[in-house]
């Protein structure tokens, strides 16, 4: 676990970040005159949420005081966060622990041929910092320049998206896609936070990608989910995916992905997990 005011540190920064989204007509207040910063003030979300201004500025400025879930969740409710939000900042809170690192077991021989099997459906399987673990040739097709077998490191998608130039041709929603992506890496980060290969892949994204850098500080989180993507199949033009996710039930932090052409998948969607 990351020493307290590491903690203390990340509790402010999405308590700010989330009060600086709000607007004073967003959730009823009236608009008074220029502000010098954007969103809420403090004594607004305060009132909000019922609980003394003051107290909400020492817990935004990172003191040593503990909040209650009920607090906090009176909290989340003025701030309108999501269930995913809302989860996240009980745990930044001390109310969820964060998941341990587990022993990184290696994948089995058993799942890593599951995408083999769904050729010719890409498909392919991701550990929580998303180095692709097994692939089939379909996705290697789909994803070009994501696998470089002479590669010391396995391809990693997070990589592929903000480092690799093609990324941006074949995701066709690239920037929507991307910033999910890294949201999805920082609710992953936060419950690992001693797994040192995410503050690695955070730094190296955050020191070469601009949008990376820019994206970050708004402390956006997200959980991984399936959904729809539109891409740009190298040989077959742009194609819309309805794409699936499951969590191998004894390492969930290994996932795997499948995709299908949305006009062909039955019912158009797949289930979520």
């Amino acid at each position: 676990m990351p020493p307290p005011s590491d903690r203390r540190h990340q509790l402010s920064a999405f308590l700010r970040s989330r009060r600086e989204r709000l607007t004073p007509a967003e959730v009823g207040l009236p608009q008074t005159a220029r502000r010098r910063t954007p969103g809420l003030r403090r004594e607004e979300l305060a009132l909000l949420a019922g609980i003394s201004a003051t107290w909400y500025t020492y817990l935004e400025q990172g003191r040593e005081i503990r909040a209650s879930e009920q607090v906090l969740t009176a909290l989340a409710t003025a701030l309108r966060l999501d269930r995913h939000e809302h989860a996240h900042l009980l745990q930044l809170a001390g109310h969820a622990p964060a998941d341990a690192p587990d022993d990184r077991e290696p994948l089995t021989p058993e799942a890593a041929a599951v995408p083999l099997l769904l050729q010719p459906h890409p498909a392919y399987l991701i550990d929580g910092t998303y180095d692709v673990l097994s692939h089939n040739q379909a996705a290697e097709a789909l994803f070009p320049r994501l696998i470089d077998h002479t590669a010391q490191r396995p391809p990693n998608f997070l990589r592929w998206t903000f480092l690799e130039p093609v990324a941006r041709d074949i995701v066709l929603d690239w920037e929507a896609e991307a910033r999910a992506l890294l949201a999805r890496l920082r609710t992953q980060s936060e419950r690992h936070p001693a797994d040192p290969r995410y503050p690695r892949l955070i730094d190296e994204l955050t020191t070469h990608s601009p949008e990376a850098r820019a994206w970050w500080p708004h402390y956006e989180v997200q959980p991984r989910h399936s959904g729809h993507k539109r891409l740009h199949h190298p040989q077959h033009g742009p194609v819309a995916y309805a794409y699936t996710a499951f969590h191998l039930a004894e390492q969930p932090d290994q996932t795997l992905v499948v995709y299908v052409d949305a006009a062909t998948a039955p019912g158009q969607s797949l289930p979520g997990t």
